[in-house]
């Protein structure tokens, strides 16, 4: 519509918070080098997987990244915004006619898929230009998002080794790698955080349903194929609107429409213990039996002591069981359960321990994670802090630090650091360029399988 203004898209000037555009006013006289770096100070856990930070120097920081048409914008829109004059112009124009338009700063980092302590350095960012020492915390705003993916991966290999604890008790470890699907991409607050934060979530499964992350790898971590996968599944309208009584009709309509593989089923629409009982288990038995694939039933409502327990003996008497050689009942081949309803590491454990105190395996189950694997978390819930440890100032290097009184758990490093660092962006230029594979390799080994097992 007329006189409306089209912002610019990926303007790295306007991704910063407001306070940093007025910074390069309040450093020091004679500042030349600001030396940064970034960790995670503890809390949830006491480690960190570190992974995302390729997708934010890619999308954002590689190449010419600065504009005149951007600096105009910024200038604008800063004026407006303050009240003033506060936009470093000559600053950014430096940059464009010394630089190209592209950042003279080096990025060093850790492997990304590193599993480290709490607190260990992660990355750390300073400028390669005396004149741009206001550049290097500048860009901690955006930085810093790499929280995001770190948290999500961290907490998924959290969930993964839980599982995996259950599995090694009553079932089979090697089932592990598809326990766990991300039904998260509704539950998240963006498109850009439903492709890094389940992407990082596959760093530890390869079950998915949030395609963006599929994307994000093709696009940013150098895969040619998907590195996540699903399989055909109902949700409560493709089944209710059969009406209640032709519930039957809809279940058999998923046996014939996908006749092979993996097909997933709600089964709480109405009264799962009948539909277990008298559809799954009497109507559709011999179907399900001949099928060459598995049926996996989804339960989802109820309270898991209540539900676990009469479904599975319902299964049981139906399908059949046998136990194995660790004396846990396991469901006929053809049959499983997935719950994917309020799943958080709790309610997982809890499912779990549920089985293993009816004398069922871990292998009988696996579980879709929505809002609590991508959204439940944020910057606090491993104290993720971006701060200055070392300054040039005047020719000479100045070790810098916090140290507040009030709070000694905000205490900040000082100096220099090298442990696990390798530079991998510097003055506009990628250094190191990891596949997705190599990513997943590092946190867990080799060994790559795309068959779906439940």
């Amino acid at each position: 519509m007329g006189g409306q203004i089209k912002m610019l898209d990926n303007n790295l000037l306007l991704l910063t918070d407001s306070y940093k555009v007025t910074h390069w006013k309040q450093y020091s006289p004679g500042t030349q080098n600001v030396y940064s770096y970034l960790e995670a100070r503890g809390g949830a856990s006491e480690e960190i997987i570190f992974f995302g930070l390729q997708y934010f120097i890619k999308r954002y920081l590689t190449g010419q990244v600065i504009t005149r048409e951007k600096i105009e914008e910024a200038e604008k829109i800063y004026k407006s915004h303050f009240g003033q004059d506060l936009f470093n112009k000559t600053g950014w124009e430096y940059i464009l006619e010394k630089h190209g338009g592209m950042l003279p700063v080096e990025i060093c980092a850790v492997k990304e898929g590193l599993k480290l302590p709490i607190s260990r350095v992660l990355m750390t960012v300073e400028n390669t230009d005396p004149h741009c020492y206001w550049l290097t915390n500048y860009l901690e705003t955006l930085l810093v998002q790499v929280w995001y993916p770190c948290s999500v991966a961290t907490l998924s290999h959290e969930m993964r080794q839980m599982i995996l604890g259950h599995l090694e008790k009553t079932g089979d470890p090697v089932l592990i790698d598809f326990k766990l699907h991300d039904f998260g991409f509704r539950g998240v607050s963006s498109v850009e955080s439903a492709g890094i934060g389940g992407l990082a979530h596959l760093l530890n499964f390869k079950g998915t349903d949030t395609v963006q992350a599929i994307k994000i790898a093709m696009d940013y971590y150098n895969e040619t194929e998907p590195v996540g996968y699903s399989i055909p599944a109902s949700e409560h309208s493709t089944i209710t609107s059969w009406g209640r009584d032709k519930e039957r009709g809809a279940m058999e309509n998923m046996l014939n429409q996908y006749p092979t593989g993996l097909v997933a089923c709600v089964s709480d629409s109405y009264d799962i213990f009948s539909a277990c009982k008298n559809i799954w288990g009497d109507k559709l038995k011999e179907k399900v039996l001949m099928r060459d694939g598995v049926l996996v039933i989804r339960p989802d409502s109820g309270e898991h002591e209540d539900i676990y327990p009469r479904v599975l003996d319902i299964l049981g008497s139906k399908f059949g069981y046998e136990r194995n050689s660790k004396g846990y009942k396991v469901l006929n081949p053809k049959v499983r359960l997935i719950q994917g309803d309020g799943i958080d590491y709790n309610s997982c454990n809890e499912i779990l321990n549920i089985l293993a105190l009816s004398d069922w395996s871990a292998d009988n189950i696996a579980f879709g994670m929505g809002g609590a694997l991508l959204q439940k978390l944020n910057r606090d819930t491993h104290s993720f802090a971006f701060k200055c440890s070392q300054i040039l100032k005047n020719d000479t290097w100045y070790d810098v630090y916090k140290d507040p009184i009030t709070d000694k758990g905000k205490k900040s490093k000082r100096g220099r650091f090298y442990r696990n660092l390798k530079p991998v962006f510097i003055n506009g230029d990628l250094l190191k360029d990891w596949s997705f594979q190599e990513c997943r390799s590092e946190l867990l080994g080799g060994g790559k399988t795309n068959v779906i097992q439940y």
